[in-house]
């Protein structure tokens, strides 16, 4: 009993409580929703689907809880998984058409490198946001609306305002390959979520980070590193965001420096704000951040499969997460439950004057 007080009391009772009324209203509504079929060895259904999907959303959302905990904001994600996708792309040699077939068994460039190499630009992006935000002061939405704009400039440049189609097959193995029956980009977030929960729970970085969150000049005045931490951190988040960026391009084929991970900033941070975590910086949930993608995901996904026309999609989507967040708020929880009380208090007392 007492478990389960604390389980509803945690941060994470309401995120949880929320995907799970979402799965149920497909189970009742939408049919074969749950239906899990193997083909070629590999898993395939609409749950299988909202993890592939989700993926990129959800390593954003790692990044994304980081960088909120010490009362920052990164709205540069979506640009730079357009950039890591395009310098991939780029360094691959894609191109608008397949020439002989040579890039459907051949690469410009080792992949390992290319990988890396696209990271190690993303980490860069992100750094950029570092300086710019823990150096030099620039407040957080402001220095990175730098990169949001300045972003989508690059990678227009180096995709040179085309699509580039990506033909290399092993490339591809990324965002749309499986492993042991399941997506391999699942194993992608599980490994940078396994890290970053390590790094922050049983190391002394998840405390100074919830630390800098809650008072910078405490923090500081305690000897922790406010600069280099927060610093450090917009280079991760720029890091997933780069990784969000290989496997949203290898997953479509594609490089879109103009709509690939268009307004995913938004979505991440709504994510970590529904998986409990306060804008406000401070105590985090890594867990919670993750249950509020795959919730985001799973709304669409069920939007979609209900028939509901493209045109009103966003509309339908911003009043189910509006409810959420209002059943999410403790203050408007007990406003209505105190409403309630009111009004069963008062026909109580109207049945007990009539008789």
């Amino acid at each position: 009993m007492k478990k389960l007080k604390s389980f509803v009391g945690s941060r994470e009772f309401w995120p949880i409580l929320s995907l799970l009324l979402v799965l149920l209203f497909n189970f009742i509504f939408t049919k074969n929703f749950f239906v899990l079929e193997i083909k070629d060895g590999h898993l395939y259904g609409s749950l299988i689907d909202i993890l592939n999907r989700a993926a990129p959303l959800m390593l954003i959302s790692i990044g994304m809880t980081m960088v909120i905990a010490i009362k920052g904001i990164d709205i540069s994600v979506g640009s730079v998984m357009a950039i890591s996708g395009a310098v991939a792309a780029t360094l691959i040699g894609g191109s608008l058409e397949m020439v002989n077939g040579a890039n459907a068994s051949g690469t410009a460039m080792p992949l390992p490198l290319v990988i890396l190499i696209a990271l190690g630009v993303s980490a860069i992006l992100g750094m950029w946001n570092g300086i710019l935000v823990s150096r030099i002061e620039i407040q957080p939405v402001v220095a990175t609306l730098i990169l949001l704009t300045a972003g989508r400039g690059i990678a227009q440049l180096l995709t040179q305002g085309q699509i580039i189609t990506i033909y290399y097959t092993p490339y591809q193995y990324i965002g749309a390959g499986y492993l042991l029956g399941l997506p391999f980009s699942v194993y992608i977030v599980a490994a940078v979520f396994a890290l970053t929960m390590y790094l922050t729970r049983k190391t002394a970085l998840g405390l100074f980070i919830e630390s800098i969150g809650i008072n910078q000049v405490a923090s500081r005045f305690s000897g922790i590193k406010v600069k280099s931490i927060s610093f450090w951190i917009y280079a991760f988040c720029g890091v997933c965001a780069g990784l969000a960026g290989l496997i949203y391009s290898s997953n479509v084929k594609c490089a879109d420096g103009n709509n690939a991970g268009l307004f995913i900033e938004m979505d991440a941070i709504l994510a970590v704000a529904l998986g409990g975590n306060s804008l406000d910086g401070g105590r985090f949930s890594l867990i919670g951040s993750l249950i509020g993608a795959l919730f985001l995901q799973s709304i669409t996904t069920t939007i979609y499969a209900i028939g509901v026309p493209p045109e009103i999609t966003y509309v339908v989507k911003a009043v189910v997460v509006i409810v959420i967040c209002l059943i999410q708020s403790e203050e408007f929880r007990k406003a209505a439950l105190g409403k309630f009380a009111r009004n069963r208090r008062e026909l109580s007392e109207k049945a007990a004057v009539k008789s």
